[in-house]
């Protein structure tokens, strides 16, 4: 019996797991669980089934191709070559490939990224800018030998002649175009005048257009200063740079006519305004007319001097009702505040005083008021005021 370290084991199964073709490039299907993603861009999950599970690994060159982005729970099926971890002396798959089950994969990622880019406020009616209403130049951002440059070119300059027409000649499919078409937008921004722009092409494949089904396009497209017209496909066909743009339009020939109106039924339709415009002035001074006509014949133009004499009597009729009655109601007060101060008086009047029996004893001139009996001598002679009438007496005696 030989005895071996736990390394020659490990390789040595190894070697026999690789040696097996059935190994070297397997399918398998399951349920992805435990999924990681390193930041060195390697995938490390489990594919499990009800049964088993068996550890994966997708290094990072692999699962860039990888157009989703695999989740917990997801069905996938999954092609690579088993072999052993010798560290750990495990085995795992080493996955090349990998699909959802059921689903397409460019289907998966476009939802996911659809999904993430609503939650990010990417597709908000509100971040929209508004389309131009004539742009004199337009840059357009498509393939250069494709039918859909010819048609946008030859419609915009049917339909307004004189519109200058910048090409950005881009990839529309392969794995440079996604690229290509963001630096195509960024370049039209940074030029100086495009009003518009249209990013485009003819109908194809999901796989065909996935082009704008990628975020490095959306982002461009949301970033543009410029008002953007998403036309990719046929009119069944929806990428995600049409949730993005500015405006989206069913083909490459629908953007070229959103993009522009047509010289002729503008010109139709300004006509039809300058009719209702002149039409409408007729009305406004007709209208204006009758009421210069009603007022020249009113009263007040016709014979101002009867206005202004009716108002003068009026005015003077109520000024004089007002005097006399603002006369009355001073009256009244004053002759109210006259009696009460007149009763005042009467009850502090001495003549008051003299009617309820008392009487005033003065000298026989009146200069002297006599108050005490003993400023008087015997024999002299006073006045004495009754209430009514007046006592010429001698004293003749006076008690202290």
């Amino acid at each position: 019996m030989r005895l071996m370290s736990v390394q020659e084991l490990n390789r040595y199964i190894k070697s026999l797991i690789e040696k097996d073709y059935l190994l070297a490039n397997v399918w398998v299907k399951g349920e992805v669980s435990n999924f990681k993603s390193a930041s060195s861009g390697h995938y490390y999950f489990t594919l499990k089934d009800e049964f088993t599970c068996v550890k994966v690994v997708m290094f990072r060159s692999k699962s860039r191709l990888v157009p989703f982005y695999p989740e917990n729970g997801m069905a996938v099926t999954v092609r690579g070559y088993v072999s052993v971890f010798e560290r750990d002396g495990a085995y795992q798959l080493y996955a090349e490939e990998m699909d959802p089950g059921g689903t397409g994969a460019l289907y998966i990622a476009f939802q996911q990224l659809k999904t993430r880019l609503r939650q990010e406020g990417l597709f908000e009616p509100a971040q929209k800018k508004a389309l131009p209403l004539l742009p004199s130049r337009i840059g357009i951002v498509t393939s250069p030998t494709g039918a859909a440059v010819r048609d946008m070119t030859e419609i915009i300059r049917r339909r307004w002649p004189g519109r200058e027409i910048f090409l950005v000649p881009v990839q529309v499919q392969g794995e440079s175009a996604p690229q290509e078409i963001a630096r195509g937008i960024q370049l039209l921004n940074q030029a100086k005048g495009i009003d518009l722009i249209i990013i485009g092409r003819g109908g194809g494949s999901l796989e065909e257009l996935w082009a704008f089904n990628t975020e490095i396009v959306a982002r461009s497209i949301y970033e543009s200063g410029i008002p953007v017209i998403s036309a990719v496909g046929h009119e069944t066909d929806t990428t995600i740079s049409d949730f993005v743009a500015d405006a989206r339009a069913a083909t490459p020939s629908a953007a070229a006519e959103m993009a522009v109106p047509d010289k002729k039924e503008m010109e139709k339709y300004i006509q039809t305004l300058r009719i209702r415009l002149a039409r409408s002035m007729d009305e406004k001074i007709a209208g204006c007319r009758q009421r210069l006509s009603a007022c020249l014949a009113s009263r007040v133009l016709t014979k101002p001097l009867d206005a202004i004499c009716g108002a003068r009597q009026q005015l003077h009729d109520y000024l004089g009702h007002r005097l006399a009655q603002g006369v009355r109601g001073t009256l009244e007060r004053e002759c109210n505040r006259l009696g009460v101060l007149a009763g005042r008086l009467h009850t502090l009047s001495p003549l008051a005083t003299l009617a309820r029996g008392y009487s005033i004893c003065t000298t026989p001139d009146g200069n002297f008021i006599f108050s005490d009996a003993r400023s008087l001598d015997t024999g002299a002679r006073v006045n004495v005021r009754l209430h009514i009438g007046t006592l010429n007496c001698l004293v003749e005696d006076k008690m202290d």
